[in-house]
C-alpha cells in the first residue's frame, strides 16, 4: 500500500496554560516542532511569534506507524489566555524539514485544509474567563452508523464562529465508543485487516495463544467477511452478537482509530476497492459447507451477505463524505477523550463471570489487551500525558519494538495492561473536568441477589458498582492534585449516566420486548448496564458528591443512544442539600431506533414521555442501599440515606427525550448554564435547545 505520511491528525490535545499537546501520527519518523502564533490580527499576512519550547515524543507502535506527542510550552510565564492561537508544525528528516502546508493543509483552496475561514494557521485558544464557555460533547460514533455523523456539526459551529471566541466552542469532550471495535462492517473488515498488517510490519501469530485458530476453518475464516463470530466467542470468550468481523490485532484496531478521523486513509481504501468491487462469493464465510445438499442454505446465507453488505457500502459512504470536517475539528479543538466498551468489546467488564471467562482465554485476554494499547496510544496518553510514567511508556515501547507473544516482555506488556486501572484524569477546563472510569474501576459483588420471574425464585449475579471504592479514592486524589477546590463547580464526565435510561427501558420492557414472544425479530442497541443496578455504587456517588461540596455539580453522559437532561435535587439525612444537573448526548452516529420499530418506539416513547413532563419522580436510598421510587406503596422511612426529586428537563420544542444522531453543546457562565444539542442532516444543520438554568446565588444556597 502507498500510505500518505500523515496519517491521522494533527489533533489539539490537552491544553493549558502552562503546556500545550498536540497528537499526530506518521508513516515515517520525523523529528517534530512546533511554533504558536498570537493570532489577534488574524487577517494580517504575518502573525507574532509566541516564544516557546517544543519537545516531541515518538513512540513507533509498527514499521509504519509512528505516534508523536508534541509538548509545547512558553518560555515566558504562560500562554496567553481567552485569545486566539495558532500553530504549525514542523517535520524534519534527512535534513529536508516540512510543515503543514507543505501537506496543503493550510491552504483555503484546499479542501480537506485544516484552517478556518482567512486564518493562516489551526487554531484554539486556551479559557480562563468564567463566563462563555462552551464545550462540545459526544458518544457513540460508528463508522458505519445509521444517519449522518453528528460530529460534522461542530466543525460546522467553529466554522460559524472562529473568530468570536464568546461563541466559539473551547474543548470536545469523546465520552466512549469513539470505535466499535465488535461491530466492524463486511465491506471494510478485508482493507482493515490488511492495513493493520501493513501498518505493523510484522505478523501478529494469533495460533501462538490458540492452537485451534491454525486449523480448518478458522485459520481461513478469520480472513473472510463474517468468519469471526464462532472463535472470537467460543475461544475468546466474548459475548457480543454482532462480533462477526471483530477487531483482533493491534494493527487493525489502529487501522479503525485511522479510518473514523479524517479522510487521508479513506483515498487507499478507494484504491484497494472497498467501493467499487463487488466482492466475490468466496470472500464471505458460510455456515454451512460447499456440498450439493446445502446449496439452498448457502444460497441464502449469500442473499443476506449481500442485502447486508449493500447496506453497509452505503453507510460507510455517507460516512467518510464528511471526515474532512471531523479532521478539522480536532485540528482546532483541545480533546479529551474516555473509553466505553465498544472501544474494546462489548460486555467490556460486565461481571465478574465475564472477566475471569476472558482471563483465562488466551485469546480474549490479548484482544482486550491490544484495544487497550491502542486506546493508550490514540486517545489516553494525550489526556494527562504526565500521569503516565516511564516504566510504563516503556513496558509499551518494548513490546511493539519486539511484537512476540512467546516472550518474557510481552508477558509483563499483557499484564501491565490487564491490571492498569487508572485511565481516569481531570481536564483543565473552566470549570474542571474529571473523566470516569467505569470500565477498569469496578467492584463485583459476590454476594447472590433474590430475582422472582413469575413464580420462580432464583439468585443471580449481582451488577457491579462501576466504580470501587478504592477508585473513588483515586479520584479524589486526582481531583486535589489538579487545584479544584470545595465549593466551585465541578464537571463529571461519566460515560454511563448516572439518571435516564429507566425511561426508554421502560418502554423496551412492556412495548417492544413483548414482540419476541409472538415470534417478531426484535433488535436493540442498548446496553443495559447502569449505575441503578447498583444500589450501593449509586450511594457512594451521591456521597462523593456530597464530600466534594461543589458549588454546582454538571454529569455528562453518552452510551444509550439517546439524549436527556435530567435535574435532581437531594436531601441528606444529615441535613445538607446538593443539586445535580446531568446532560447526556448520544449517538454521534449510530441511530438504533430506525425502521418500522424505530417508528414503534419513537411513538411509544413520546406518549410515555407526556406523562413525566410535568411530574416529578421521588426516589430515596435507604439504610441497605436499595433505590425506592416513592408512591402509595412505598412511603419515605425515618432512616435513610438521601432522598431526590428528579425532573425531565424540555427542549425549547417541549421534547425531553432526542433519539437522532446528536452532538451536545453545553454554554456554561457564572450564574448560568445551558445545554443544547447539535444535528447534522448532510446540507444544514439544526440546534435543540434546553432552556436555560440559573443557579442559585451564594445568599440563596
Amino acid at each position: 500500500m502507498n500510505l500518505p505520511t500523515i496519517l491521522s491528525g494533527p489533533i489539539i490535545r490537552r491544553a493549558e496554560a502552562s503546556q500545550v499537546f498536540i497528537w499526530i501520527a506518521t508513516s515515517e519518523p520525523f523529528q517534530i516542532d512546533a511554533s504558536i502564533y498570537d493570532m489577534q490580527f488574524a487577517k494580517n499576512s504575518k502573525n507574532h511569534v509566541v516564544s516557546v519550547r517544543s519537545e516531541t515524543e515518538m513512540i513507533s507502535v509498527g514499521a509504519k506507524l509512528y505516534i508523536h506527542l508534541i509538548k509545547i510550552s512558553p518560555k515566558r510565564n504562560h500562554f496567553p489566555t481567552d485569545l486566539l492561537l495558532g500553530y504549525n508544525l514542523f517535520f524534519t528528516k534527512d535534513s529536508k524539514v516540512l510543515d503543514l502546508k507543505s501537506f496543503g493543509l493550510l491552504s483555503p483552496q484546499n479542501p480537506h485544509t485544516i484552517v478556518y475561514g482567512d486564518l493562516n494557521y489551526p487554531s484554539f485558544y486556551i479559557q480562563q474567563q468564567e463566563d462563555n464557555n462552551r464545550i462540545l460533547y459526544g458518544s457513540c460514533r460508528k463508522l458505519h452508523g445509521k444517519g449522518d455523523d453528528a460530529l460534522v456539526s461542530a466543525d460546522i459551529t467553529i466554522d460559524e464562529h472562529h473568530l468570536n471566541l464568546a461563541e466559539r466552542p473551547n474543548a470536545l469532550f469523546l465520552m466512549g465508543d469513539q470505535i466499535y471495535a465488535d461491530d466492524v462492517a463486511d465491506p471494510i473488515i478485508r482493507f482493515i485487516s490488511d492495513l493493520g498488517k501493513e501498518l505493523i510490519g510484522k505478523d501478529e501469530n494469533l495460533g501462538l495463544l490458540d492452537s485451534r485458530l491454525e486449523q480448518e476453518p478458522f485459520n481461513t475464516s478469520v480472513d473472510k467477511i463474517s468468519g469471526r463470530q464462532f472463535f472470537i466467542e467460543h475461544f475468546g470468550k466474548f459475548t457480543s452478537r454482532n462480533a462477526s468481523n471483530h477487531l483482533l490485532t493491534l494493527g487493525e484496531y489502529a487501522a479503525m482509530y485511522l479510518l473514523s478521523w479524517g479522510p487521508q486513509l479513506w483515498e487507499v481504501a478507494i484504491d484497494y476497492g472497498v467501493f467499487s468491487t463487488k466482492p466475490a462469493s468466496e470472500n464471505f464465510y458460510f455456515i454451512f459447507p460447499n456440498e450439493k445438499r446445502y446449496q439452498d442454505e448457502r444460497q441464502k446465507e449469500l442473499n443476506r451477505h449481500e442485502d447486508r453488505f449493500n447496506e453497509q457500502l452505503e453507510d460507510i459512504h455517507r460516512f467518510q463524505e464528511t471526515l474532512f470536517r471531523v479532521r478539522r475539528t480536532l485540528a482546532n479543538t483541545p480533546t479529551y477523550m474516555i473509553f466505553d466498551d465498544h472501544d474494546m468489546t462489548d460486555d467490556w467488564n460486565l461481571s465478574i463471570d465475564w472477566v475471569n471467562e476472558v482471563r483465562r482465554a488466551p485469546l480474549g485476554k490479548h484482544v482486550i489487551v491490544n484495544g487497550l494499547a491502542a486506546y493508550w496510544a490514540f486517545q489516553g496518553w494525550g489526556n494527562d500525558p504526565d500521569s503516565f510514567s516511564n516504566l510504563f511508556k516503556n513496558r509499551m515501547i518494548d513490546y511493539f519494538d519486539a511484537y512476540t507473544l512467546d516472550s518474557p516482555v510481552y508477558e509483563q506488556w499483557l499484564e501491565t495492561l490487564w491490571q492498569f486501572d487508572s485511565w481516569h484524569f481531570v481536564a483543565p477546563t473552566l470549570p474542571k473536568a474529571i473523566f470516569l472510569d467505569t470500565r477498569t474501576m469496578r467492584r463485583f459483588d459476590s454476594h447472590p441477589k433474590p430475582t422472582k420471574i413469575g413464580s420462580i425464585i432464583e439468585e443471580n449475579v449481582r451488577s457491579p458498582q462501576l466504580i470501587s471504592k478504592r477508585g473513588w479514592n483515586k479520584l479524589t486524589s486526582s481531583l486535589n492534585r489538579s487545584g479544584w477546590s470545595s465549593g466551585s463547580k465541578l464537571l463529571i464526565v461519566s460515560p454511563t449516566p448516572l439518571y435516564g435510561i429507566g425511561l426508554i427501558e421502560s418502554v423496551l420492557d412492556k412495548y417492544i420486548y413483548p414482540l419476541r414472544g409472538l415470534g417478531i425479530s426484535v433488535h436493540s442497541m442498548l446496553d443495559f448496564e447502569a449505575w441503578k443496578y447498583n444500589g450501593k455504587g449509586v450511594n457512594e456517588f451521591h456521597q462523593w458528591i456530597a464530600n466534594r461540596n461543589p458549588s454546582e455539580c454538571i454529569i455528562l453522559s453518552g452510551d444509550v443512544h439517546y439524549a436527556a437532561s435530567v435535574r435532581s435535587a437531594i436531601d441528606y439525612q444529615n441535613g445538607e442539600a446538593a443539586t445535580i444537573y446531568q446532560f447526556t448526548s448520544s449517538p454521534m452516529n449510530n441511530m438504533s431506533f430506525t425502521g418500522v420499530w424505530g417508528s414503534l418506539m419513537k411513538k411509544v416513547i413520546w406518549f410515555n414521555a407526556l406523562k413525566r413532563k410535568r411530574a416529578n419522580i421521588y426516589r430515596y436510598c435507604d439504610v441497605s442501599n436499595n433505590l425506592v421510587i416513592e408512591n402509595k406503596s412505598s412511603v419515605l422511612p425515618e432512616d435513610f440515606n438521601w432522598r431526590e426529586t428528579i425532573r425531565y428537563l424540555k427542549t425549547e420544542n417541549q421534547s425531553i427525550i432526542e433519539i437522532e444522531n446528536n452532538l451536545g453543546m453545553l454554554s456554561i457562565d457564572s450564574d448560568s448554564v445551558q445545554n443544547s444539542l447539535l444535528k447534522y442532516f448532510g446540507l444544514y444543520q439544526a440546534e435543540k435547545r434546553y432552556k436555560t438554568i440559573e443557579f442559585p446565588s451564594s445568599d440563596e444556597s
